[in-house]
């Protein structure tokens, strides 16, 4: 059910981004102290790399455990989707549900970042969740950059804010791909369908709150 009034969504593609790339809408810690009464985290990939931009964790909501895996708005480091993916495990084992934040440009693909190992750890993530072993509910908050942002998007129970969209590829790099002029990214966002009602529309996801 969409709960999101007609009148708060953008009312365009670039609109949509530009609210979710503001500072000043809700970041995932804020999202994470109104759902858990009390949170416990958890860091590390146990291959020596932290990311502070992928909270992660065990909270408490009205008596109940529930993992998360929350994005924070940067480019995602390989270290932060190996920790994700731990903690997906982590929680199949013990029997606990898990809810993931999605608010990413992307996956991180610096000359570090692939040193790092980035794409196989994207990949464990997208596996992580596609096997999970208790239900994964996926909450888009910001930006849903490419595959780094749908590696941690649950098939089927993904749902976004009036604050979010969700894209293949950013609108500036879809532009410039089709060597289209700078002033054609608007157009482009708009094509790309991007806005969380077109998300709704297009069975990407099944609803907005």
């Amino acid at each position: 059910e969409e709960n999101a009034s007609l009148s708060a969504l953008p009312s365009t593609g670039w609109a949509a981004v530009l609210r979710a790339r503001s500072p000043e809408r809700p970041r995932a810690a804020a999202y994470l102290d109104a759902y858990f009464t009390r949170r416990a985290a958890i860091g590390g990939d146990r291959c020596g790399g932290t990311d502070p931009g992928m909270l992660c964790g065990f909270g408490e909501h009205e008596g109940r455990t529930v993992a998360y895996a929350a994005q924070c708005g940067t480019a995602t480091r390989p270290a932060g989707y190996r920790t994700a993916a731990r903690l997906i495990r982590l929680a199949g084992r013990l029997g606990i549900p898990v809810l993931t934040l999605v608010d990413t440009p992307g996956a991180a693909n610096d000359a570090e970042a692939e040193r790092q190992g980035a794409g196989g750890a994207v990949a464990d993530v997208f596996d992580a969740v596609a096997t999970a072993r208790t239900p994964v509910t996926t909450l888009v908050i910001g930006e849903g950059g490419s595959g780094g942002a749908l590696a941690l998007a649950a098939p089927g129970s993904t749902w976004a804010t009036p604050d979010s969209y969700f894209s293949v590829i950013a609108p500036e790099l879809a532009a410039a791909i089709l060597k289209r002029p700078g002033d054609q990214v608007r157009a482009t966002a708009d094509e790309l369908r991007v806005r969380p009602q077109d998300l709704m529309a297009l069975g990407v996801v099944r609803g907005i709150t």
